[in-house]
């Protein structure tokens, strides 16, 4: 039997490892050719010079380990058996591109390959890789997740995030990272403090190693050296490949921060040039040989060209296709109540719509920062962790990033994670991972992936908490295509909005307002999923409509009471669902009212109140008796002192202001 750690040396695998190095050179020298002919736009990063380490590791897995890459992935996707026909198409951005001209040169996605896609944001796939190997880790799978990035991402917190979580969890995740001594055009030397890399990860107690990236046989045997040892026992491994780009950062780069003769000393080291001459030298090859291979490659580049050529372009009357998914799974059976009442508190809805999701689905788990013994900030999951254990009630380290892009990657291959975020203001330091890849993703990648992930975190002001832990940030949330965002207010949708959500193909976002986990009131017994997406009327009425939603929602209802008190009947509408907005329900309060009034925690400019404002104007204008009103927070940051708070945030009183105001003090 042969042994798995050793390259497998026989003349087949000679010449496929030559003739990857060659497809990627040549590939992209054509690449390069095509740019300057503006064929090829945007950013074109070339991998020149790195080939040995793109091949190298991918000999060494199996198809069924996931790959997750940097935006310098022409040569991983090559290597991993992307098809140059729909790699170049994709450069091209037509059609027929592997992420259906979706992505471009930095995104090439292909779920058959199991090539998880190229990342533009330096350091941004470490997180995503984390995830995959977790989810692969909690399911029992036997794959390992390799994860591609440069020297640069080093000095970027999610490096560290993703070393820490790997290596407290024990993934099965192989690090490589391509060390060629710049990052875009700053020296490693400038810019690092340590520049030995694979030290680095030897401090978080994994097996790390230095290779020379310019040898593939040294290359192959690193990575099958890791992978074995990670197949016999998971846990992560890290290979810094030292190696050396050729050419400029990009295309755009002019290349004024490194000697000519640097480059022309490490052209000496070409890892094309030395792997013929040492298989020349060894007799392993011919010469006719390699001009056999160097055909080949060029006929295949030529076929790519000309498909790419003639390939369509998406019509633009599929713009908004896999933004979210185009059909939705049937959701869960709603809930139908027996009438039998219990009384119980928000933070305790909440704990049981998580404890049934568990219950029902063993893929469903929680994670988040001391979501375990101490139940979360909140005390929200206290108890669920003597119920469930730790490996599905998951404590995380201060991480929000990390554990966040963990929980994408996890929800990509079939967890369905319930992640936790403190607080609204906590969760701008995984807006990377919200934004740039759940949001995109299944766009970037022509709908081949998406990340169904939930992410709860608690929102607004009330509780004197100052600035950094007060905001309302929802909104901000509620602009970006892709995301799902809900806003739970009463009992029942905080029992039953979970269950819904977790059934979503898309991320969903729940945001639970810090004023309500006390509030507590009658829920029947046998509550469970609600649907998530209508907005509610909460109190019907004839002379005006109050729009809000979250923790305003029963600070509108008083205001409601007491409108009705002086003969006014407000209608109010609980939004519950912020993204995608309701407008049905929305413009036929206003027909009917013709006055509105909208109620958001936010500040005023660019808030959701400004949204629902101008599509009231766009879409019910007519119907207008006077101009929408707004109750908004004051554009300060929250302030701690009880009076300023309540001064800044949206009270009974305001609303009320603002109701008469729209009414122009008729009754």
């Amino acid at each position: 039997m042969s042994d798995p750690t050793k390259p497998k040396l026989d003349h087949a695998h000679i010449r496929d490892l030559l003739r990857g190095m060659l497809r990627i050179r040549r590939f992209e020298g054509k690449c390069a050719e095509l740019y300057t002919q503006e064929k090829i736009r945007g950013f074109l990063h070339l991998y020149d010079g790195e080939e040995a380490v793109a091949v190298g590791v991918m000999a060494a897995l199996e198809p069924r380990d996931r790959i997750v890459s940097t935006y310098r992935e022409h040569g991983h996707a090559l290597a991993r058996g992307i098809s140059m026909e729909s790699a170049l198409a994709e450069m091209y951005g037509k059609a027929t591109g592997c992420s259906g001209g979706r992505g471009g040169s930095m995104h090439l996605f292909d779920l058959e390959t199991n090539f998880y896609g190229g990342n533009a944001i330096v350091g941004g796939g470490l997180p995503l890789a984390t995830g995959l190997a977790l989810g692969d880790a909690m399911q029992g799978e036997d794959r390992v997740t390799v994860c591609f990035f440069g020297d640069g991402a080093v000095a970027e917190g999610e490096f560290h995030e993703a070393m820490n979580l790997a290596a407290l969890w024990k993934l099965p995740v192989l690090f490589v990272c391509e060390n060629n001594l710049y990052a875009m055009g700053t020296a490693l030397k400038r810019a690092q403090a340590e520049t030995d890399i694979a030290m680095r990860a030897a401090s978080y107690g994994m097996v790390s190693e230095a290779v020379d990236g310019m040898d593939v046989t040294a290359m192959e045997a690193a990575t099958r050296r890791a992978v074995s040892a990670m197949r016999e026992a998971p846990h992560p491994q890290f290979i810094e490949a030292r190696t050396y780009r050729f050419r400029a950062h990009s295309m755009f780069d002019p290349e004024l921060y490194r000697d000519k003769a640097e480059v022309r000393e490490w052209r000496k080291r070409d890892p094309i040039e030395r792997f013929k001459g040492w298989l020349l030298e060894n007799a392993l090859i011919h010469e006719d040989e390699i001009a056999a291979i160097e055909a080949e490659v060029d006929a295949q580049i030529a076929n790519a060209v000309a498909a790419a050529e003639q390939a369509p372009w998406e019509p633009v009357e599929d713009l908004e296709r896999d933004v979210v998914a185009a059909e939705r799974p049937a959701p869960p059976a709603l809930a139908k109540p027996s009438g039998q009442m219990v009384q119980t508190t928000y933070r305790e809805a909440v704990r049981a719509a998580i404890m049934d999701a568990m219950l029902r689905d063993e893929r469903v788990f929680l994670m988040g920062e001391d979501v375990g013994a101490y139940g979360g900030t909140y005390a929200v999951s206290k108890g669920l962790l003597a119920e469930f254990g730790e490996d599905r009630i998951r404590d995380t380290p201060l991480s929000e990033s990390g554990f966040t892009g963990a929980g994408i990657g996890a929800a990509m291959v079939g967890m369905k994670p319930i992640v936790e975020i403190m607080t609204v203001n906590f969760s701008l330091l995984a807006l990377d991972q919200i934004l740039n890849t759940a949001a995109t993703i299944r766009h970037m990648s022509g709908g081949q992936f998406a990340a169904p992930i939930v992410i709860r975190m608690a929102t607004g002001g009330g509780r004197q908490l100052a600035a950094q832990h007060s905001h309302s940030l929802e909104g901000w949330y509620a602009h970006i295509p892709g995301l799902r965002v809900l806003a739970p207010a009463t009992l029942e949708d905080a029992r039953g909005m979970l269950w819904t959500a977790l059934h979503e193909p898309d991320p969903v976002l729940i945001f639970e307002n810090v004023m309500l986990y006390n509030h507590a009131g009658d829920l029947a017994a046998d509550a469970g999923a609600v649907e998530v997406d209508r907005a509610a009327i909460r109190r019907p009425g004839r002379d005006i409509s109050l729009i809000t939603y979250g923790g305003s929602l029963y600070k509108t209802l008083e205001a409601a009471e007491a409108l009705a008190a002086e003969g006014i009947e407000a209608e109010v509408i609980d939004l519950r669902v912020l993204r995608p907005l309701d407008d049905a329900t929305i413009m036929a309060s206003v027909a009917r009212t013709r006055r509105t009034v909208v109620v958001d925690e936010g500040w005023r400019s660019g808030s959701l109140s400004a949204e629902i404002s101008a599509r009231i104007m766009e879409q019910g204008f007519w119907h207008l008796d006077a101009p929408v009103g707004r109750v908004c927070a004051a554009e300060v940051p929250i302030p701690y002192p009880k009076h300023l708070e309540d001064a800044a945030i949206p009270q009974v009183a305001d609303i009320l202001a603002a109701a008469r105001a729209a009414l122009g003090g008729q009754p």
